[in-house]
């Protein structure tokens, strides 16, 4: 009974304003687009890192003075590119770079909006403890049907794809 509320309201239709306007229709996430996300998300972050210690050893003058300020400075701007974007940004609009690159949203499971505490919720608590599992917790989204990770039954939240609705065959 409750799977069938539950798919209900994820295959509903809304219609974009515009004069192209079409039906869109919701679905779970695919596994491979959310590991494509997060793949985005990380890179984004060790890319900072990256640069930064590059930027350390062109001007350090060798591998000591180095260490010192410009790599800290690196990680303080990755952590700080971490909160905005799996914290500020996702908790505002439902998305990070990656799930705004791959076409994922993360909405509550009851189809709201997902706010602040519960994106960090699911980002600052929920993606450690599925770490912790050995990486089973990203593998839930693998097995279950409706495609919600360790992070997502956590936080009580969904990553649904958003694409054009495609029309039912009897």
């Amino acid at each position: 009974m409750t799977a069938r509320v539950e798919r209900t309201a994820l295959t509903r239709s809304t219609r974009k304003s515009g004069p192209r306007s079409q039906p869109i229709e919701r679905r779970p996430a695919p596994f491979s687009l959310r590991c494509g996300a997060l793949l985005i998300d990380y890179i984004v972050l060790a890319a900072i890192l990256a640069s930064s210690t590059l930027i350390a050893r062109m001007f350090g003058g060798g591998a000591r003075a180095a260490g010192n300020s410009t790599e800290t400075v690196g990680i303080v701007v990755a952590i700080a590119a971490a909160i905005l974007d799996l914290g500020v940004l996702a908790g505002l609009t439902g998305r990070s770079i990656g799930k705004w690159a791959t076409g994922l949203r993360v909405e509550r499971n009851n189809g709201e909006q997902v706010g602040l505490g519960r994106i960090c919720l699911r980002h600052f608590v929920g993606y450690p403890l599925s770490f912790l599992t050995l990486g089973f917790g990203f593998l839930l989204a693998a097995m279950t049907s409706r495609g919600r990770a360790l992070h997502d039954l956590i936080a009580d939240t969904i990553v649904l794809r958003e694409g054009p609705s495609q029309p039912r065959r009897p």
